[in-house]
């Protein structure tokens, strides 16, 4: 996973880094139960890969739903993995399950 991939430990950095961040925020929620740990996997790659090629015009936070639960609540997120595409600490785009880089380019379309 690219260095540019914040991984908060708790809630509180979470929010500490969206807090921070100048630009919007593609929060992707992963989980590490057994059917959850080969697609969030294949996520850790295209989110990566986005972090990189989009340095500067977006925060990429990579949040495991057990060590950040009320951000998973409060972005209706229900399954892994889950991106959330975030401005001003508002959902404004959402894409759940496996997604190509052309899927999450087209979730982060018209935002940065």
């Amino acid at each position: 996973m690219a260095q540019r991939v914040h991984r908060p430990r708790e809630d509180a950095e979470f929010d500490f880094i969206l807090g921070m961040s100048r630009v919007p925020v593609l929060a992707y929620f992963t989980g590490s139960w057994p059917k959850a740990i080969e697609p969030c996997r294949a996520m850790d790659l295209v989110v990566g890969g986005i972090a990189d090629d989009c340095a500067g015009r977006l925060t990429v936070v990579r949040a495991d739903i057990t060590r950040c639960p009320s951000a998973t609540r409060r972005y209706g997120v229900t399954g892994a993995p889950t991106c959330v595409l975030l401005k001003e600490g508002e959902a404004v785009a959402h894409g759940t399950g496996p997604m190509t880089v052309a899927e999450v380019r087209e979730l982060l379309a018209g935002h940065l």
